[in-house]
Order: C-alpha cells, then structure tokens, then sequence
C-alpha cells in the first residue's frame, strides 16, 4: 500500500496515476482525510495492488469460515479479471449447501466485504473440489438440450433463477447455435435466462 496525497481526491488519484503510469480509473484505492494543521486537512489516498485485495479477500472468507467452527484453507487465482478462491475442508458439502446455496452466499458475502472495504466492485468466484466446474458442465449439457427443444418446438425456455456465473455458462453453451438466442431477464436473485428461438 502507498500513500499519496492532494489538495482534492482528484489531485491525489492524478498524482498516483502519473506516478505509477496507470490511468486513474485502474487505481484500487481508499480515500481518507488527514488533518494538516489545526485547521485544514489534507486529502489522503491509499493505492493498492490486485494482491492487497486477494488477500483481504481471503482473511475476510477464512474469518467468516472459522465463526462456524470449520477448519478450511484457501487458493487463490487471477482469470480473466476474475478473482478464483478454491476453498478446502474437512465439510466441504456443509459450505457447499444444498444446490449450491451457502456456497453462494459466502460468495456474495466476500464480493460485499471487498467491494465495500475498496469502494470498487471486483468479480469473485468461490469454488470447493471443482463444484462450481462441475455444475458449469451440467448446465452447459442441459442448456443445448433445451436450445435443440427449443429450435424444434419455437417455444421460449426459462431456466429458474441462478448466479452471474452460472447465467454465463447457459450463454457460452448457447453461442453460435442456429436460431437460438440467450437473454437474462429479472431483477437480483430473481434474474433468469431465457433461450428464445429467432428466424
């Protein structure tokens, strides 16, 4: 972490920016105040790196973990912008939940506590023993199955509301297949996919 400082919050981001030779909008920062004098303040902003943000990431996702009194141990990655955290522990189905759904949870709560701590939003994808790869797959599977239901009777297919990840998987198995469209509709946890037939 390193520290610049600035008249303003723009002045300091500038500063950091020409600095460090990354455009503003690049910086992962944390903006606070300082008092300089009896009076005035200075503007102070703390710049990070993507390795600062993993690992608040992980204290945070082990912390919450360990309030449920399960030993675990965590790997991380960096995919296409998407920050990987493999969990591992001795009740791996406990944190996965039925369907899926705790292990979600923890995900939304991690991606909550980082982007609230660095006021910028990143994408966090929690997995334990491949689950998440492994459901990508079985979507993907029943996906093409509905798009050639689909392309034979011209009905519309809705799939029940599922996470931005998962979402992504029924879209990458549904690109390029003849007239047949993907769509996500809904609002929140309430957003679904719907694989529509087109001319």
């Amino acid at each position: 972490m390193k520290e610049y400082q600035g008249k303003t919050a723009e002045e300091a981001l500038s500063n950091a920016a020409e600095e460090l030779k990354v455009p503003v909008d690049q910086l992962i920062y944390i903006v606070s105040d300082k008092k300089k004098g009896l009076f005035s303040k200075k503007i102070v902003v703390e710049i990070y790196e993507i390795s600062d943000v993993i690992k608040y990431a992980e204290d945070y996702l082990l912390e919450v973990i360990d309030n449920l009194e399960i030993e675990s141990a965590v790997q991380s990655t960096i995919d296409n912008d998407i920050i990987r955290i493999t969990i591992d522990s001795a009740h791996n189905p406990v944190l996965i939940g039925k369907n899926g759904r705790t292990l979600q949870s923890l995900n939304e709560l991690v991606k909550l506590a980082v982007s609230n701590h660095f006021h910028r939003r990143f994408r966090i994808l929690l997995d334990i023993n491949g689950y998440k790869d492994s459901k990508y797959v079985r979507l993907a599977r029943i996906a093409r199955h509905a798009a050639r239901e689909v392309q034979r009777s011209h009905d519309t297919y809705t799939f029940d509301p599922m996470p931005a990840d998962e979402r992504r998987a029924v879209h990458n198995a549904c690109s390029g297949l003849s007239n047949i469209r993907t769509e996500s509709v809904g609002e929140g946890t309430h957003r679904q996919v719907q694989i529509i037939y087109v001319e």
